[in-house]
């Protein structure tokens, strides 16, 4: 129990909830960013932030084959355009200099910056953020971390575009396409999330042959299209831009070196990204990180609104359970709200609930409006990632699902389909094994709350986790409800 002389009553104890949510993004928490990146507030406040006046938040994930270029690229953009501090990176290029890493200053901010993050120092957000004309940009995780695809999948934040890093020396271009690369991997990861805009950079153009050509580009430009039409993509609704991530040309002015080039330079090109749609206007689903019991308040729901709005007075339900109860208060940063919006990471205080009926991985939902219930089973599409053997029916690893973390068992391999085209190749297939796709009954061995990843693809959407790693990804099709009695 927290101790009631270590709060001031009321706001909640928020900094409980910033030690509570662990993943990296949630460190935009921290008070001092608030004035400078937040979209909406409370409308009846007259001197709070007009979303008019303000930027819109788009959330990036930068992927590509290692030693794409990924690391430079992004920590070029964040060192640019975005919020640090000019004695950090003072510090940081001293500190390259000193290990001869000169030449490395863009990844090294980066790789520093991951590796005080990694070692749970909590670092400002506005480190992993930076600005364009249009849109506040944070990128929401960066390939190399360990949980990188779990995160993609499992993490609070929806990418609403993927930039994807391209090698276009010779030979590092030849490994990211090839059937083992990562560019394939995590283009197709892309878009079965539910990602649609892409933005393609054919990075390291000051060390082609002849550097900056035009061949070299033209010839990525369509192989690389070919292959993001077969995932799905319109490869002529996707930029390609010729970057060169260290030297900075058509990062954020349009380079001489590449005058052949007459499109978007790589900030053009976020700029052009399409307004997200924020769904609001759906029912509420807010996933539980975290349960806390606060001396002088009660008890206090930690989450991020995934969907829907939450205010208090609401009357929520939280699923698998069942239970209902009414909200008494909302809060972030240390600020009460009338109402909190899908992105928005918030405490709630509930009545007549004890922190023993909540679990990390409940969904609180409105009990009015479509509310969470529990799975007796569900259908999905699965590709296969990263399995040593064979899976088959009665496979039981875990699913990490929005915030749920439960074992399930693969009930019935229903068809074994071509992982692009979705076309059925194999009827009730006996296994499947890596690079293949299917469809799959599954059955969680505990109560949890998913969703079809149409309708909310937040819950939708999940990793299969066996040996300490992720072997398998997939989406949600059709769920079997039941409800709080047992019935389905």
């Amino acid at each position: 129990m927290v101790e009631r002389n270590t709060l001031c009553y009321k706001p909640i104890a928020t900094e409980l909830i910033y030690k509570a949510v662990k993943h990296p993004i949630l460190f935009c928490l921290h008070p001092r960013n608030v004035s400078k990146f937040r979209q909406r507030r409370n409308p009846s406040n007259k001197n709070s932030c007009i979303m008019g006046k303000e930027k819109v938040h788009i959330n990036i994930v930068v992927i590509g084959h290692v030693d794409s270029g990924k690391s430079t690229t992004t920590g070029h953009l964040i060192y640019k355009l975005g919020g640090i501090d000019k004695r950090v990176i003072e510090r940081f290029e001293k500190e390259a200099a000193e290990m001869n890493k000169r030449s490395f200053k863009y990844a090294w901010v980066l790789d520093k910056l991951k590796a005080e993050r990694e070692r749970g120092i909590t670092i400002d957000i506005a480190l992993w953020k930076f600005e364009t004309t249009k849109y506040y940009c944070t990128v929401i995780d960066a390939p190399g971390h360990r949980d990188f695809i779990k995160n993609m999948i499992t993490g609070t934040s929806q990418a609403d575009c993927a930039v994807l890093i391209i090698d276009s020396t010779t030979g590092g271009f030849e490994a990211g396409i090839s059937k083992d690369g990562q560019t394939r991997e995590h283009a197709l990861l892309a878009f079965t999330l539910g990602v649609r805009q892409m933005i393609c950079c054919c990075n390291k153009m000051d060390a082609t042959t002849p550097k900056y050509s035009k061949s070299r580009y033209d010839e990525i430009v369509k192989e690389v299209s070919s292959y993001l039409k077969k995932v799905g993509y319109n490869p002529e609704k996707i930029p390609f831009v010729p970057i060169s991530g260290f030297e900075g040309d058509n990062m954020i002015e349009r380079s001489t070196n590449l005058d052949w080039y007459k499109g978007p330079t790589l900030l053009e090109a976020l700029d052009n990204v399409s307004e997200p749609k924020r769904p609001s206007d759906k029912p509420l689903r807010l996933p539980l990180q975290d349960v806390y019991k606060i001396g002088g308040i009660g008890t206090v729901p930690v989450g991020r609104v995934e969907t829907g709005i939450i205010k208090p007075g609401m009357v929520v339900t939280f699923g698998p359970s069942g239970l209902t109860t009414e909200v008494k208060s909302v809060e972030m940063h240390h600020e009460a709200l009338q109402e909190a919006l899908p992105g928005d990471n918030v405490g709630f205080n509930v009545k007549n609930v004890a922190v023993k009926d909540l679990k990390r991985g409940y969904v609180a939902s409105n009990s009015k409006d479509d509310p969470a219930k529990g799975a007796a089973g569900f259908t999905s599409q699965v590709i296969i990632m990263n399995h040593p053997g064979q899976i088959g029916n009665g496979y039981a690893p875990v699913l990490d699902c929005h915030t749920s973390h439960i074992a399930v068992k693969f009930a019935e391999l229903q068809t074994k389909i071509d992982r692009r085209s979705g076309k059925e190749l194999e009827k009730e297939p006996k296994f499947l094994k890596n690079g293949d796709a299917g469809i799959v009954k599954m059955v969680p061995t505990k109560p949890m709350v998913v969703e079809t990843f149409s309708e909310y693809p937040p819950l939708g959407r999940f990793a299969v986790r066996d040996m300490r790693q992720t072997v398998a990804v997939g989406v949600i099709k059709s769920v079997d409800k039941k409800d709080p009695t047992g019935l389905v």
